[in-house]
């Protein structure tokens, strides 16, 4: 990652991505461009670099920011109609810890209205095109973060990722895509989809600047209280004492108070879900599964096949207990506090039912109409007490799984980028493609997704590692194994 020097100027690191910003500007990847702000800020870290004072480990990179981190720059409208003209006056955890180590946002990236989807579709402000090919999707709802750093707009970009919204663009655009262990990073000042599966994570070209702006980033938060400690920093890699294994787990345990940290840790067995290799899956995507088992068995790792029986019921508790959640999070945008209010209100009933019925995405009502049907009276137990429960077994079935191997190789996705328009009328199609990556968020385990190869058609196709709940850091080392190519990135 470039870091600002007296040979490389901040100021000319942040015109260069401003400039290669509004050269891609039909892509729609910015629903807003900090150029004033983001020059200022370069200018300043270049006089503190005149003046021989210290700066951040990130000082003078140009980073994008998904527009649902609340910032002061700009609007902060979660690509939502709803939102439209909301000024934060707050910032960010996240956001605040990679502005003090020097981190310039240069702009807002488009996203599916309050992550609601998997294409960038849902946005109000339209969708973003695929880095790649623009007749297809860039995937979401973190797409235009995920394109900004394909396209080498930025260096890094922001994204969150409730059931594959990092892993799925990063796969759709060749670029690394990391959803931590839940409450890993802070979410205090993000946008709220599901609280229970919310994750900050970030969009990298390479292992190295993922594992830098983890470094910064991580660590616990007075205003999140379901934040953990630091340890990613701590330098003891602990995994949960309720995932015991006799493999890396436990060499991490046994060196939980040394100085070495887990990614010190050698992993040996690599574990293959053998449900998620069939038909259903594109061809091209198996046979780059096929291609990194071979490269591992070639450097001696050993390929466990795992059963994971209990998988099948992920996609469908995600879609009971995450609508439920939204449910209660989309209560508070009313028209009364903030954004959006009709035009058309005349008492407070309608000042509701207006400003709701304008504000929000079709999918956004969906959502919020299923989280409240299965949350009704008469219904709770029949749906979201049997997907609460289903979450339970899912999460023992990773525990159980990472007693024997050391780390899970998955696709991230059934298919690669799907062109435009093609799903965004089939809400259960649409929703399938998230089937290889919700079950992470339902069990808070980390998952890292990785470029591996390409298409006839030349479109990125990306796989995913799992690891066991804080074992972010021996995640991304483990990554370089898989990365002989240095495949991430389209320039």
């Amino acid at each position: 990652m470039k870091i600002a020097n007296k040979k490389v100027t901040a100021e000319r690191l942040v015109r260069d991505a401003l400039e290669k910003a509004k050269h891609f500007s039909d892509y729609n990847i910015f629903t807003f461009l900090n150029e004033e702000g983001a020059l200022k800020k370069a200018r300043e870290i270049d006089e503190k670099i005149k003046r021989g004072e210290k700066v951040g480990k990130l000082a003078g990179v140009p980073y994008a920011l998904k527009d649902n981190f609340l910032s002061p720059e700009g609007e902060t409208t979660a690509s939502a109609h709803i939102l439209e003209g909301f000024k934060s006056p707050i910032m960010a955890t996240s956001v605040k810890k990679l502005e003090d180590e020097g981190a310039i946002m240069i702009g807002r990236t488009n996203l599916d209205a309050f992550a609601h989807g998997s294409s960038t579709e849902n946005s109000y402000f339209g969708p973003t095109l695929n880095a790649y090919d623009r007749e297809r999707v860039a995937g979401g709802s973190s797409g235009g973060s995920a394109v900004a750093v394909a396209l080498d707009i930025v260096e890094f970009a922001t994204g969150t990722d409730t059931g594959g919204s990092i892993r799925q663009p990063a796969s759709f655009n060749g670029v690394y895509g990391l959803k931590p262990t839940y409450g890993c990073i802070s979410r205090y000042g993000v946008v709220a989809m599901a609280s229970s599966t919310d994750c900050i994570g970030f969009f990298t070209k390479t292992p190295e600047d993922m594992d830098l702006l983890m470094s910064v980033a991580s660590g616990r938060d007075p205003k999140d209280m379901t934040t953990l400690p630091d340890y990613y920093n701590a330098g003891d890699g602990l995994t949960d004492a309720a995932c015991p294994s006799d493999t890396l787990q436990a060499a991490q345990a046994k060196s939980s108070r040394s100085t070495e940290h887990a990614a010190s840790v050698k992993p040996s067995r690599i574990g293959i879900v053998k449900d998620f290799d069939n038909e259903s899956v594109d061809k091209e995507i198996r046979l780059a599964l096929k291609n990194k088992i071979d490269l591992l068995k070639s450097k001696g790792y050993e390929i466990v096949e795992l059963e994971m029986p209990a998988l099948k019921y992920a996609l469908a508790a995600y879609y009971i207990i995450v609508p439920a959640e939204v449910a209660s999070n989309l209560s508070r945008y009313d028209g009364v506090r903030y954004g959006f209010r009709s035009e058309k209100t005349k008492d407070l009933d309608s000042l509701y039912i207006d400003t709701r019925s304008e504000g929000f995405m079709p999918e956004n009502k969906r959502r919020i109409m299923i989280g409240n049907f299965v949350l009704s009276s008469g219904f709770y137990d029949a749906y979201f007490l049997k997907a609460a429960k289903a979450r339970t077994l899912i999460i023992k079935e990773y525990e159980k799984a990472f007693s024997k191997c050391d780390f899970i190789l998955t696709p991230v996705s059934p298919n690669p980028a799907f062109k435009l328009g093609e799903k965004v009328n089939d809400p259960v199609s649409m929703y399938l493609e998230d089937v290889m990556s919700v079950s992470l968020n339902l069990a808070g385990v980390p998952g890292l997704a990785i470029p591996a190869g390409k298409t006839k058609n030349g479109l990125p196709v990306g796989l995913q590692l799992i690891g066991p709940r804080r074992s972010d850091k021996s995640l991304i080392e483990f990554s370089k194994v898989l990365n002989d190519n240095n495949e991430g990135g389209k320039n």
